[in-house]
């Protein structure tokens, strides 16, 4: 029988799906884009601002998404010959460090969106304000800092909710 979830687990499933979401269109854009071109000799209006914008979402709810899992590139040279409670502190350390990163991150983008926003910045064909993509991309980076800040709380005073990740065996 399933383990119940809890409104945590489900609001982390929620960001994850978003980013799956994004994911999704990135690939339907790029798809649909080449099969236009290529058999058509049709381009979708904008589809360059609109291919790079959906990129640029994609990333920033990306980190969100891997940055809760742990699921991200890593170098554990300390880590590996490290002891179990030295191991949690260097998890502590090393998330508490991303969390100031993309705290930091979050604010110069917000600021990113604000200036876009104030200059009336538009996509070259049909002329649609680009701040919309910029404050989605914002919003997956303070889904980012939520979920790291979780993930921090959790490392700290309760890192069985964090479960043991199953390691990922390298092909040799």
């Amino acid at each position: 029988m399933p383990a119940r979830r809890n409104h945590m687990d489900r609001f982390i499933d929620g960001i994850e799906l978003v980013a799956a979401l994004f994911v999704g269109l990135v690939a339907a854009d790029i798809f649909f884009s080449v099969l236009l071109r290529y058999f058509f000799s049709y381009t979708i209006p904008d589809s360059y601002d609109f291919g790079r914008m959906l990129l640029g979402i994609l990333i920033f709810w990306g980190i969100a998404a891997t940055s809760y899992r742990g699921t991200h590139i890593t170098v554990d040279l300390v880590w590996t010959v490290a002891g179990p409670k030295a191991r949690r502190w260097i998890d502590v350390f090393a998330t508490s460090v991303l969390l100031f990163v993309v705290a930091v991150q979050t604010v110069t983008l917000f600021a990113k969106v604000r200036d876009t926003y104030a200059a009336n910045v538009l996509t070259y064909d049909l002329h649609w304000p680009t701040w919309p993509f910029l404050a989605v991309a914002w919003l997956g980076d303070v889904s980012a800092v939520l979920l790291i800040a979780i993930r921090t709380w959790r490392l700290i005073f309760r890192p069985e909710a964090l479960g043991a990740a199953d390691p990922i065996k390298a092909v040799e």
